[in-house]
C-alpha cells in the first residue's frame, strides 16, 4: 500500500477550512482549490499550494478531497469538461467526497471513476466546525473498501470515527439518518429554550441540569451556550441543512417512507431562511420564537 503524501482538498467552507489546516499542520503537502480564492491565504502562508482549478488539484495529488456546498457543484468540480476533476486525474488515485450529497450521485462519481481506475469513497460527515477544528469529526463511508482502508490513517487524523458501510451511496444514505437525527435535537433544543424562558427559568443552570439528564444531546450540548451567548454563527450553515432535510426526504419518498417530524423541521428552518437567515449557524432556528 502506497502512502499518501500528496493530498487535494477542494472546498474551504467551515469544515473544510480546518480540515485542510489539520492537514498541513500534520506534515501533507497540500493542493487547495476554492471558489473565492482569498479564503485559502491563510493555508498558503502556511504551505499549502493554491491551484486555480480541481482539474489541476487532481493532476498533482494522490488523495483528492472534495468538500463543497450542494450537489449541483459536486457534479461541476468533477465532471466540468475542462476544469473537472475526471478531466486531470490518472489512474490508482483516490477521490474522496465528503460533500453531503446524494446518494445517486456518489455512484455516478464511483461508476466514471471505476472506468479511469480510479478509487472513490463518498464519505460525508459530523461535528461541524468544532468537529472539525478539534479532529473530532464523525466520517460515514461508501465506496471501494481498498479506498478506505487505504484512506483511514488519514481519517484517524480528523476524526474520532470513520466507518466504512458498503457501496457508492452508502455514505451518504448514513448521513441523511444522521441529518433525520440532527432536525430533531435541533427542534427539540429550540423549543425546550423557549418553553424555559417563558417559565422565566435560569436558562444557564436549565442548559446545565439538561445535560446531566436524558434530554442531553449533540445539539443542546454544543450549540445551548452560543444561544444563550447570541451566537448564531455558522457552525452548519442554515441553507446547507436545508439542502440536507431535502434530500432525506426525497431519498424516504423513494423508499416509501413517510417521515412528519423530518418534514416538520425542514418546514421551520425553511421559514427561519425566508426571515434572512439563510447563512447563519443551524442554532438561530431559536430566532423563530426569540426576536
Amino acid at each position: 500500500m502506497t502512502e499518501i503524501k500528496k493530498i487535494g482538498f477542494i472546498g474551504l467552507g467551515v469544515m473544510g477550512h480546518a480540515i485542510t489546516a489539520n492537514l498541513i499542520a500534520d506534515g501533507y503537502e497540500l493542493y487547495i482549490y476554492n471558489r473565492t480564492a482569498s479564503k485559502a491565504d491563510d493555508l498558503v502562508a502556511n504551505g499549502a499550494s493554491y491551484l486555480p482549478t480541481p482539474r489541476q488539484v487532481a493532476a498533482a495529488s494522490d488523495l483528492i478531497i472534495t468538500m463543497v456546498g450542494y450537489p449541483t457543484d459536486v457534479e461541476e468540480v468533477y465532471f466540468d469538461e475542462a476544469t473537472g476533476i475526471f478531466s486531470g486525474i490518472s489512474a490508482k488515485k483516490i477521490l474522496v467526497d465528503m460533500t453531503t450529497s446524494t446518494p445517486t450521485l456518489a455512484k455516478q462519481i464511483a461508476e466514471k471513476a471505476s472506468e479511469l481506475n480510479v478509487l472513490t469513497l463518498d464519505a460525508p460527515v459530523s461535528g461541524g466546525d468544532i468537529g472539525a477544528k478539534n479532529r473530532a469529526l464523525t466520517i460515514m463511508a461508501g465506496g471501494d473498501q481498498a479506498a478506505f482502508e487505504q484512506v483511514a490513517p488519514i481519517f484517524d487524523k480528523i476524526s474520532k470515527k470513520a466507518q466504512y458501510f458498503g457501496p457508492a451511496g452508502s455514505g451518504q444514505h448514513v448521513k441523511m439518518a444522521n441529518q433525520i437525527g440532527i432536525a430533531g435535537t435541533m427542534t427539540a433544543m429550540s423549543e425546550l429554550l423557549v418553553y424555559a424562558k417563558a417559565a422565566d427559568l435560569d436558562l444557564p443552570a436549565v442548559v446545565e441540569t439538561l445535560l446531566a439528564g436524558g434530554a442531553n444531546t449533540w445539539s443542546l450540548a454544543n450549540y445551548g451556550s452560543r444561544i444563550l451567548k447570541d451566537d448564531y454563527s455558522p457552525g452548519f450553515f442554515v441553507k446547507h441543512f436545508i439542502k440536507d432535510l431535502k434530500i432525506a426526504l426525497d431519498e424516504s419518498q423513494k423508499m416509501g417512507l413517510d417521515l412528519p417530524a423530518t418534514q416538520g423541521a425542514l418546514d421551520l428552518y425553511e421559514k427561519l431562511a425566508d426571515k434572512g437567515f439563510s447563512d447563519a449557524g443551524t442554532q438561530a432556528l431559536i430566532k423563530l420564537w426569540w426576536d
